[in-house]
């Protein structure tokens, strides 16, 4: 069944078209990706789709009835709502009718005899049951958990950016929807909880429309790949790696199709200019009738160069060594806190090494150590012969902002000719006049992309990367994986990337509080190796119990309404709780500075015996009513 189709969108900014010829549609239990290179209008095409912005022209029809939500790349959150309210919050009817649900039981809670709220308590619950609701909140729970979100009560104000977003992410995964749309879900989210999102969204049974850069996550989830190019679209069936492979063949076919009619558009050309040139009445009129067929001849335009036919040709100056980098027992730490230790490596000529690991765990430290940007507190390490080292830093630290894209290549390399740096930088996306911005107005993708290419100028024989993809668009990206992986010299990178990582690793090198593990394959291999690894710990786990362990109770989801209704009821027995607590303690302060008063009336009143033996009798009555408050408050918190 079609959820949606859209047909020919257009928009565009001023003077500046973003697309003019959009059209796909999407069907239940379609998962679409969008791409195409930065600044084709991705994001805003999620927006027309999901109703925020609005199309110049063209037409988005839905299916009578369909639910749809929408992840944005910044979401907007409502203040003073804590984490769970906030993934409640929001317009779909299913999740409005829980918060209606959970206004009416607190108000209930207040007032138990009130008629009125009983029945609509009723109603809702029967709403509930309909739209099978009771689940929501534990589903709620149980994603914010896997997001890293534990805290369910934080004020979404003290979250950081990257929280707010998984907040968002998880309030967009449990919402009862039909299409869900998700721009950039993968953005502030390590590789541990990626991988449980892709897991997570290939049970997934609705419609799903993404903007990611990630590729590897396109693969592992997508069915059908939307590519927009030149500000028109065409849907492409399979995952990302398909899509690629499918462009590439559509392109040489269109390609050798331009060429064979231009072959053959020259050849009448020529035929034309043979029959005029016999000046006979009855030959101009031949070429003039073969003139006028090739008017009607429906043009082939030239297709764009593919990203892939673009290549870059790293060569280094000269040849080093077998071995290029060998470390013994490396350790670090600062303030007293050790961030690794045990680190051992080593790399060969010719090798392509990716060393990851969570956040935190020092790679950027590693890489500067290895460098002598900073020291280690123990070990050796030591280049072999002849090793020349291009360094990559993501903060690109080493550009001159007074210069321009093309003076700092040039002046970097004054023997490349205009030719050869215009070339270079093409392969970075900088054409026309874009070599001649300054540096200063660069953005970080851009000024990342510059520093790329006058690495692959160096003529390095080792090639070490901090995090090079960052920034980049996927065209950036392909030129160059094709670059690595037909360089001559040796590779050594951190990478978050991991479909850059499986196209261009050998080795892969987990770092650890602890250590390095060596994996000796792709990003692909080094899953697999984890899972078996992970499987064996597991086995062995279960072959020794823990001596007098009670088994694991076992949970079960047969009737998730009274499970969420037994945890209303406790949630409001706390609360009761906690207001007769509060109730108490409020008396005990009262009572104890009447007390405290009562002191001081008999000091006042010591020269009038009757009056003190009033106050007397009135503080022993508020020590005895103290002493029962006390008792009260003990068994409250036992």
């Amino acid at each position: 069944m079609v959820l949606l189709t859209a047909e020919n969108i257009r928009k565009s900014y001023g003077t500046r078209v973003i697309f003019d010829d959009i059209s796909f549609s999407i069907h239940e239990g379609d998962k679409i990706g969008v791409v195409g290179v930065n600044g084709t209008g991705k994001s805003t095409l999620l927006k027309i789709v999901a109703g925020v912005n609005q199309a110049d022209s063209g037409e988005i029809i839905t299916m009578n009835g369909m639910r749809m939500g929408y992840l944005p790349q910044s979401p907007v959150f409502r203040p003073g709502t804590t984490v769970l309210e906030q993934v409640f919050y929001g317009d779909n009817p299913v999740m409005a009718l829980v918060r209606e649900y959970e206004s009416t039981m607190k108000a209930l809670e207040t007032n138990p005899t009130d008629e009125k709220l009983t029945k609509q308590a009723a109603q809702l619950s029967e709403k509930m049951d309909k739209a099978e609701a009771w689940s929501l909140e534990s589903e709620a729970k149980n994603i914010l958990t896997r997001l890293g979100i534990s805290d369910f009560s934080q004020p979404v104000e003290t979250l950081s950016g990257g929280q707010r977003k998984r907040v968002a992410l998880a309030a967009a995964l449990i919402a009862p929807v039909d299409l869900l749309i998700l721009d950039e879900p993968t953005n502030h989210i390590d590789n541990d909880t990626v991988e449980w999102l892709e897991k997570h969204l290939e049970k997934y049974s609705k419609a799903l429309l993404m903007v990611t850069h990630d590729r590897y996550f396109l693969d592992k989830i997508v069915t059908k790949v939307i590519e927009i190019e030149n500000r028109k679209s065409t849907v492409y069936n399979g995952n990302y790696t398909a899509y690629m492979n499918q462009k590439a063949i559509n392109r040489d076919i269109q390609q050798k199709a331009y060429e064979n009619q231009q072959r053959e558009l020259k050849r009448q050309e020529e035929v034309i200019r043979t029959l005029k040139a016999f000046n006979r009445e009855k030959s101009i009129k031949r070429a003039e009738s073969r003139e006028k067929m090739l008017e009607k001849v429906e043009r082939i335009d030239r297709p764009d160069s593919l990203p892939s036919q673009m290549r870059l040709t790293l060569t280094p100056r000269i040849i080093s060594g077998s071995d290029v980098l060998h470390a013994e027992e490396l350790s670090k730490s600062y303030g007293g806190q050790r961030i690794f230790r045990h680190v051992n490596l080593d790399i060969k000529r010719g090798e392509n090494v990716a060393i990851i690991g969570p956040n935190g765990v020092g790679k950027s430290t590693l890489f500067k150590m290895l460098l002598g940007e900073v020291p280690s507190d123990s070990g050796l390490m030591r280049f072999g012969t002849n090793v020349h080292v291009g360094y990559y830093d993501q903060e690109q630290q080493k550009l001159d902002s007074n210069k321009t894209i093309f003076d700092e290549i040039s002046d970097t390399y004054p023997t490349l000719t205009a030719g050869e740096i215009r070339n270079m930088l093409a392969a970075f996306v900088f054409t026309e006049d874009d070599v001649f911005k300054q540096v200063s107005s660069l953005s970080g993708g851009e000024k990342g992309r510059v520093s790329l290419a006058k690495i692959m100028l160096s003529k390095a024989n080792l090639l070490m990367l901090d995090e090079p993809t960052n920034h980049l668009d996927m065209f950036s990206k392909e030129v160059l994986e094709d670059a690595l992986n037909r360089y001559e010299g040796t590779v050594v990178y951190i990478s978050h990337d991991r479909y850059f990582i499986n196209k261009t690793a050998q080795i892969i090198l987990e770092l650890s509080p602890e250590g390095i593990t060596r994996y000796e394959g792709n990003y692909d291999y080094y899953l697999e190796k984890k899972a078996e690894r992970a499987r064996k710990e597991a086995l062995l786990a279960a072959e020794q119990p823990v001596k007098g362990a009670a088994p694991a109770p076992v949970q079960t989801m047969t009737d998730t309404k009274s499970d969420w209704l037994k945890q209303k009821e406790q949630q409001a027995a706390e609360r009761k709780l906690a207001a007769k607590i509060a109730k108490v303690e409020k008396a005990i302060e009262e009572t104890e500075a009447a007390i405290a008063k009562a002191d001081e009336d008999m000091a006042a009143a010591s020269s009038d015996y009757a009056k003190a033996q009033e106050i007397f009798e009135e503080k022993t009555k508020l020590e005895e009513k103290l002493e029962g408050l006390y008792e009260e408050w003990e068994g409250l918190h036992a």
